[in-house]
Parts: C-alpha cells; sequence; structure tokens
C-alpha cells in the first residue's frame, strides 16, 4: 500500500523538470515535511554509502537529483516514471542521513518553531509542535509519524498526501537527537490548564479540548476494535506495542528507565 502511494505521488509534467530537481520536489504538494539537502552532502559519495543497493538505477537517479542527466529525451517513458521514482527513494533516504548532521538538524530546528510538522491534538499538551519519526529505516514499511514530546506519544498526519511519505525518510532517531543538540527545547510534561487565561484564550482551549477529546475517542475505538468477547481492555493493553524512543538503535536512557517503571505499574495493577 505504502509502496503503491508513493508511486502514484510521482506525477509532474516535462515542464516541471525545467527547474531544479529539488527544488521541484520540495515545492511539489505534500512535500513540506522534507528540508534542502544541500548540493556538498548529496556529492560526497562517502555520504552515499550502501545506498546504491537499496535503489534500482542508483546512478541515473542521482544525475537525476543533481541535475546532471545529460539528456531526457535519451529516457524511454516507462523508464521515465520508473527513474522518477527511484530518485524520490534516493532523496528520501539522503533526507534521513541529512537530518541528524549538525547542518540538517539546525534546517529542521526551523520548521519545527514554525510548527511546520503539526501540533499535539492533546489539549494538556498546549498545542506542541510535533516532530516527524519513522518507525523503521527500512523504506516501503511504514508511513511517517509525528512525535510530540510532551506526551511522548505519536499521531498520524492529518493530510492524506503528508501520511503517505515514508518513514525512513526522517528515520527512528531524528526527533530525539534534535532535543540531545537542543536540550532547552525538551518541554515540560504535560501539566493542567493556565486557568488564568482570557476569554479568547478559553475559545481556542475549547477548541484543542474537542480536538483533544476526539484523539481520545479515536484512540479507545482503535482499542475497543482489537478487543473481542471474552478479551479485557487490559489484556489488550499489554498485548500492544509502546513507542520507544531510540538513537541509532539504542533507547534513550532515561525515557527507557521511566518506561520500565510505567510498565511496572501497569503490570501491578492489571495483575
Amino acid at each position: 500500500m505504502l509502496r503503491r502511494a508513493v508511486e502514484e505521488l510521482s506525477t509532474g509534467s516535462d515542464s516541471d523538470y525545467s527547474k531544479c530537481w529539488i527544488s521541484w520536489f520540495l515545492s511539489s504538494k505534500g512535500n513540506e515535511y522534507f528540508c534542502e539537502v544541500e548540493e556538498d552532502y548529496i556529492l560526497d559519495r562517502f555520504n552515499l554509502t550502501g545506498l546504491n543497493t537499496e535503489v534500482t538505477n542508483y546512478s541515473q537517479a542521482l544525475d537525476l537529483i543533481t541535475d546532471n542527466l545529460e539528456s531526457d529525451d535519451d529516457i524511454q517513458d516507462e523508464l521515465r516514471g520508473s527513474l522518477d521514482v527511484q530518485a524520490r527513494l534516493l532523496y528520501g533516504l539522503i533526507h534521513a542521513r541529512w537530518i541528524v548532521t549538525a547542518r540538517g538538524l539546525a534546517k529542521m530546528l526551523e520548521k519545527y518553531k514554525k510548527a511546520d510538522f503539526g501540533r499535539c491534538p492533546r489539549v494538556l499538551c498546549q498545542s506542541q509542535p510535533l516532530l516527524p519519526v519513522g518507525l523503521t529505516d527500512i523504506p516501503y514499511e511504514k508511513s511517517v509519524k509525528l512525535y510530540c514530546a510532551r506526551c511522548e506519544d505519536l499521531y498520524s498526519p492529518k493530510s492524506s498526501r503528508h501520511g503517505s511519505i515514508d518513514g525512513a525518510y526522517f528515520g527512528t532517531s531524528f526527533p530525539h537527537l534534535l532535543f540531545l543538540v537542543y536540550p532547552h527545547l525538551i518541554p515540560p510534561k504535560s501539566g493542567p490548564p493556565d486557568m488564568t487565561a482570557g476569554p479568547s484564550v478559553s475559545r481556542e482551549s475549547d477548541g484543542r479540548r474537542v480536538a483533544g477529546r476526539r484523539a481520545r475517542d479515536e484512540l479507545e475505538g482503535s482499542v475497543a476494535e482489537g478487543v473481542g468477547e471474552g478479551v479485557s481492555t487490559a489484556a489488550a493493553a499489554l498485548k500492544a506495542d509502546r513507542y520507544r524512543p531510540k538513537i541509532f538503535g539504542f533507547q534513550v536512557n532515561e525515557i527507557a528507565k521511566l518506561q520500565r517503571w510505567q510498565e511496572a505499574i501497569r503490570d501491578r495493577s492489571v495483575h
């Protein structure tokens, strides 16, 4: 399903290719989550180590991304569509590596500060900006999710275009590495709403409360769907996978300790 969605997004007229491929890609609808990868980074082949085994027509796809493809006329029509899909895949995998570098983190930080990835729907998170994250580093397996640093939960993008972006294009390490590099950005955990807010803020809080209630109802509904006759919600909760923040495959130490404590409390209350 995810592979088909990615291929359906690879549409564009010949005139679109008259401009720089990366600029065209970033300006296309649905690609707002991506930042621009610097050309110097792409041209350094060390940064692309191993990607030639993951991308079909790797050399041509790289030439297309860097605008070094000799002639578009020499490409057969059936290969042109496939090459564009592979170019998107290659750029996405390069992007996942780029955004965990110092310069890449700085660019994504700008987007985070502008809340380009959306805000958490939960009321107590007080419109906390979200960050994109992948549940796997392997392409075509999981779509991108949005991580809230306050409630430490994951959400699906509102837009179907964003929902079809491959999670591997952001990787499993990005949001937590961002907060390690910029620890002053770590938000406080969810707390009670400000009761001293004025009328205009109250109306805004009402809107967030409705959105949060809707998100909670959807979550409860999804849990209920997995519970059949004779199966308690507690048993379903024990089977549910928790999102575990990791950096390059290793669990974040403080969060890992907290989650072990939370799971121990949950297990005691269930049994």
